[in-house]
């Protein structure tokens, strides 16, 4: 049987579009934090501290150690079933990542508010850990400092340097920035109907990115 491939460019997409879903969530509804952007809970914190608002503080913290936590737990997963087994742990880790954000939804609903942040950071831990590759290239679909840098390199070697290939990876890294951007625009444009079940289009995103990694090559 052949494997799923999440290392082409819709899949990496649908990846962008999700991390973008869930920072955007949760900087919207759980008290401007966010799931996956460390780099943002980590000087929210420092600041917070800085300024002796220790209830603050620890609202980052907890984000910052459940995602140190998801990150453990999805390199266990890859530690019990590496790249060589039968199983694919790609789509496991999807699955874990949709049952995360799953459990997220329901807690909404009538659970406490940061174990919604805990569960999607989590989430978003998993997804950074296992899909680094995109057209056997680097690649993040959480955090898009390095993917801005990327776009301008790329995009300088194939405009100054005539490099072929640049122009290929400036485009991919064009598109998983803007679906980032468009994630996050989309739960935005749903809390104004849904509210705090807005949070329904990441796993909505997740089950694409299964169906579209295991469609047959033409």
């Amino acid at each position: 049987m052949t494997k799923p491939d999440y290392t082409t460019l819709l899949p990496g997409a649908l990846l962008a579009a999700t991390a973008g879903s869930l920072d955007s969530y949760t900087f919207l509804h759980q008290g401007a934090v966010f799931a996956g952007l460390q780099t943002g809970n980590l000087i929210l914190f420092g600041v917070h501290v800085g300024g002796g608002q220790w209830a603050e503080a620890a609202h980052y913290a907890g984000a910052l150690l459940t995602f140190m936590l998801g990150t453990a737990v999805a390199r266990g997963i890859q530690h019990r079933y590496p790249s060589t087994t039968r199983l694919d742990r790609g789509t496991l880790i999807l699955i874990y990542e949709l049952l995360l954000i799953s459990l997220a939804l329901l807690v909404t609903q009538f659970g406490p508010k940061p174990v919604v942040t805990w569960l999607l950071a989590a989430a978003a831990a998993a997804q950074l850990q296992e899909f680094r590759s995109l057209h056997g290239a680097p690649f993040t679909s959480l955090m898009m400092t390095g993917n801005l840098r990327l776009l301008v390199e790329s995009g300088y070697d194939w405009l100054i340097k005539r490099d072929r290939q640049a122009q290929r990876r400036a485009t991919d890294i064009l598109v998983i920035l803007l679906s980032f951007a468009a994630g996050a625009a989309a739960v935005q444009g749903l809390s104004f109907s849904l509210g705090r079940s807005a949070l329904v289009l990441a796993p909505a995103s997740l089950m694409l990115v299964i169906a579209t990694g295991h469609r047959k090559k033409v």
